[in-house]
């Protein structure tokens, strides 16, 4: 049997887009109206949908029902058609850029439409108001994508600047980052080698008490490439093992990085490690004796490769099947 496709998280914004409608129909007087009106919402366990007031709108909502549909080819031909009902689109160029381009010039081309689109939607005046406040707003999001999308392109189409000058733009107009994008840009910085502009980043108020994998091994290795093996490396190294102890497993090679990385991860799981590590490698393999250090701080021990049916090299006295190579 097929699998069924796994539902956009994307197309859960529509959720929150239609509650924010029926807010704006509403004339509350008192929190306790509002209250009352949630508590409502929640006994019928459904926001009731509400009519699009405008062209764009209504071709958002096309997108959002384009994210449900299983046909990559409906989901094409859905895109075409919100266009259709507003040029203003961008989510309809993402649709594009990610299931109908065919190269990254194309990609990068129609991401590039979306993000001229997303600022004639919201207009000159929002930009002014709201900058660094984005996406808190949920019209602002497909704007964000827009950006995101050209970001990595740039990035994969070796213009890295640009792709770095884009990060920045997005973590300017909403600081809040929900998009994760200064992960992605702690690893732009390190893998060119930017070791100043890095730790400059990494020491910005905004991200000091941030415990994800990849900001804590990224601050660890920062240090390292200042001060090499020193204490001040080894405490945050230990931070960083404490917050995810697989991260090493898959930097040092003592275990391949999977092809396939899931879209959800679980803080301090395995699914964490692996994809830390196949976003920073490149950054770790940078700096000369750092994964050394790491696998010696870490304790991990590179046992050559045997056959599966071979005894295990940890000395075990099982086959390495039934042992380490399970």
């Amino acid at each position: 049997m097929a699998k069924s496709r796994i539902p956009d998280k994307r197309s859960m914004e529509k959720m929150s887009l239609d509650l924010s409608r029926l807010f704006q129909e509403q004339n509350f007087e008192s929190e306790e109206q509002v209250k009352d009106y949630m508590d409502n919402l929640m006994k019928d366990k459904k926001i009731p949908e509400t009519p699009s007031k405008s062209a764009v709108s209504f071709a958002q909502d096309i997108i959002y029902n384009a994210w449900e549909t299983e046909s990559r080819k409906e989901r094409i031909k859905m895109a075409k058609k919100a266009l259709s009902v507003s040029q203003d689109c961008a989510d309809a160029y993402n649709l594009l850029a990610e299931e109908e381009a065919k190269t990254l010039e194309e990609a990068k081309e129609l991401y590039q439409k979306g993000i001229d689109a997303g600022r004639r939607a919201l207009g000159e005046k929002f930009f002014k108001e709201n900058k660094g406040h984005f996406w808190g707003y949920v019209p602002t999001r497909p704007y964000m994508r827009s950006l995101a999308g050209l970001m990595e392109c740039l990035w994969e189409l070796e213009e890295y600047d640009e792709a770095i000058a884009r990060a920045k733009e997005i973590l300017q107009l909403n600081v809040s980052d929900n998009q994760g994008i200064r992960y992605i840009l702690i690893a732009y910085l390190a893998e060119l080698k930017k070791y100043d502009e890095l730790d400059k980043f990494l020491n910005k108020r905004h991200y000091k008490n941030d415990c994800a994998a990849e900001w804590l091994y990224t601050c660890a290795l920062s240090i390292f490439v200042k001060e090499g093996d020193s204490e001040h490396a080894k405490k945050e190294l230990k931070i960083a093992l404490k917050s995810n102890k697989f991260v090493p497993d898959y930097i040092t090679g003592k275990k391949p990085i999977p092809r396939s990385l899931p879209d959800r991860i679980t803080m301090g799981g395995e699914d964490e490690g692996f994809c830390c590590a196949s976003r920073f490698l490149k950054a770790w393999k940078r700096v000369p004796g750092s994964i050394e250090w790491l696998r010696d701080q870490a304790g991990i021990e590179i046992y050559p490769k045997v056959g599966r049916n071979e005894l295990c090299p940890c000395g075990s006295g099982k086959k390495h099947k039934k042992c380490c190579g399970i």
